[in-house]
C-alpha cells in the first residue's frame, strides 16, 4: 500500500494543490495575504527558521507545489531546493517559482552531492515505512550543512496507520519517539524541540533538530 503514495500525489495533483491553496487562486498568493487563510504551519516554520542564517539554504524534501511550506520560506529571504517524487507536483513549483531549484527525486534514494543550511521534510517523511524512515536518517546528516536544522513531522508512536484520500488508502508509518532520538543522536543531531499532537497545528507531531553543538531553542 506503501508503494501507492507517489501514484496518488501524481494522479491528484491537480486537487492536491487547490486543497493547499485552500481556495485561493494564484493571483491571491502574490502577497502575503494568503496567510489569514489557515497557515497553521508559520509558528514552526518561524522557529525551525530562526536556526537558520538569514539567506541560508534549505532543502524541501517532498516540497509539493511549493505552496505553503516553501513559499513561505522564500518570501523570507531563504534559497529554498525543493524535492518531490510527483512530475506534476514539481511541475507546479517550477511554474510558480521559475528562478529556483525543484527536483524530480524519491526521497529514498536522495543523494545531491552537497549539504544545506536547513532541511525540512513536512507531512511528507511520514509516507514512508519504517525500515525506509529509519534508512533516510544518514540522508539527512549526507545534505546537512555543519549547524544545520532539520525538522519534520511524524506519528505518535511505531506503527501504521490507513487514512483516505480521494477515495484511496493513504498510507502512513511512524517509529517510536525513543527510536527517532536515537537515530538523530546517531546522525549527529540534538533535539531542539518536539510536540505531540500540536492543536495549533493541525494535531501534527513535530520534530525540530539541529546538528549536535551548534542548534540552540530559539
Amino acid at each position: 500500500m506503501h508503494n501507492r503514495i507517489i501514484g496518488l500525489y501524481e494522479e491528484h495533483a491537480a486537487e492536491l494543490d487547490r486543497q493547499r491553496r485552500r481556495g485561493l487562486t494564484d493571483s491571491e498568493l502574490s502577497d502575503d495575504a494568503w496567510m489569514d487563510h489557515g497557515f497553521m504551519e508559520k509558528a514552526w516554520l518561524d522557529r525551525f527558521l530562526a536556526l537558520i542564517p538569514a539567506g541560508g539554504s534549505i532543502l524541501d524534501v517532498g516540497c509539493g507545489t511549493g505552496h505553503p511550506v516553501a513559499r513561505y520560506m522564500l518570501g523570507r529571504g531563504y534559497a529554498v531546493t525543493g524535492v518531490d517524487s510527483s512530475p506534476s507536483l514539481i511541475a507546479k513549483a517550477r511554474e510558480r517559482f521559475p528562478d529556483r531549484e525543484w527536483i524530480v527525486a524519491d526521497m529514498r534514494d536522495l543523494a545531491l552531492g552537497r549539504r544545506f543550511d536547513g532541511l525540512i521534510a513536512w507531512h511528507s517523511f511520514f509516507h514512508l515505512t519504517d525500515t525506509a524512515q529509519r534508512a533516510m536518517f544518514p540522508r539527512f546528516a549526507a545534505h546537512a550543512a555543519p549547524g544545520a536544522a532539520l525538522m519534520f513531522t511524524s506519528g505518535t508512536h511505531h506503527g501504521e496507520a490507513i487514512g483516505e484520500w480521494m477515495g484511496e488508502p493513504l498510507y502512513h508509518a511512524s517509529l517510536d519517539p525513543q527510536e527517532y532520538r536515537a537515530l538523530l543522536a546517531e546522525n549527529g543531531f540534538n533535539v531542539v524541540a518536539h510536540q505531540v499532537n500540536d492543536p495549533h497545528c493541525g494535531s501534527a507531531t513535530i520534530w525540530l533538530a539541529g546538528r549536535a553543538g551548534d542548534a540552540a531553542a530559539p
